[in-house]
């Protein structure tokens, strides 16, 4: 490696739902001592760099680390200045998902991206339903079913809930036109599409944020439903569930601000030569 340039060479977790314990099994095992004083942002050809000290950031693939949203760039440079001793890239939801589209180590076209996120759909969270215990199955009736109604309405689709263990059937048409929607979105955001998804467990619930329909607390909170229920029927275990909770809610609002300002393209009012903290 040239001197002068960092690699990011952190383990990926996007996609994933961490038990609490394996969730502090990774963040320390990300842990590194942090070598940098000065964070600061610097801009290239209408992109934005990030600068650690005098060295440029680099993606695990070692690709330069530029990003074409200005708002994007201030929250990745704002996480590496939040490192104290030790870098700990789990909490860098940011980071991980720039790395991500720059990266691209799967090779994907948007097509492919979306096609990937739709088959969430098989099995969405907010299409599974109970049917015992009797309250449990009143509460995702009662939680789950106006968000039913809303997605219906919002995209003109037919999508169903279903008691099955095969889930319900999706309609050709139903993923045809979500997938029209979908394919409006750049690379970037699509990139950040699928970590909602996959955070979520729901496309439904993932459409619902990115629409503004729900809150992060609120589509987290719906996309715990059966944790909750089991929460309050058999009590909280000590930090366990709020780690789980918090870290959640950390990275559907991290997917939830990449999709937007890699939308929106939105750039400060103020323009600076350069961010430094």
């Amino acid at each position: 490696m040239a001197t002068g340039v960092f690699s990011v060479h952190a383990g990926r977790f996007l996609g994933r739902i961490f038990s609490p314990m394996q969730t502090i099994e990774r963040q320390m095992a990300a842990a590194r001592k942090r070598f940098y004083k000065n964070v600061s942002i610097s801009q290239a050809n209408g992109m934005y760099e990030i600068n650690l000290d005098r060295r440029k950031l680099k993606t695990p693939m070692s690709r330069l680390f530029s990003v074409p949203s200005e708002p994007i760039a201030i929250a990745v440079a704002t996480e590496w200045e939040a490192q104290h001793k030790e870098i700990k890239m789990s909490h860098m939801h940011m980071t991980q998902l720039c790395n991500t589209a720059i990266d691209n180590p799967g090779r994907k076209t948007p097509q492919q991206i979306v096609d990937d996120i739709l088959s969430f759909l098989d099995t969405d969270t907010i299409c599974y339903r109970e049917e015992s215990p009797v309250e449990l199955a009143e509460l995702e009736e009662r939680e789950w079913e106006p968000l039913l109604d809303w997605v219906r309405q919002r995209y003109d689709i037919q999508l169903q809930s279903s008691t099955s263990i095969h889930g319900p059937t999706i309609p050709k048409a139903t993923k045809s036109t979500l997938k029209n929607h979908l394919l409006y979105y750049n690379h970037w955001s699509l990139v950040g599409v699928t970590n909602l998804v996959e955070t979520l467990k729901s496309v439904v619930l993932s459409l619902a944020l990115m629409d503004k329909h729900l809150t992060v607390e609120k589509a987290v909170a719906l996309a715990r439903l059966e944790t909750e229920f089991q929460i309050l029927k058999w009590g909280n275990v000590e930090w366990a569930h709020d780690v789980e909770l918090t870290d959640l809610r950390a990275r559907a609002a991290a997917s939830a601000l990449f999709i937007h300002y890699n939308s929106e393209r939105v750039t400060t009012k103020e323009k600076a030569p350069s961010w430094s903290a």
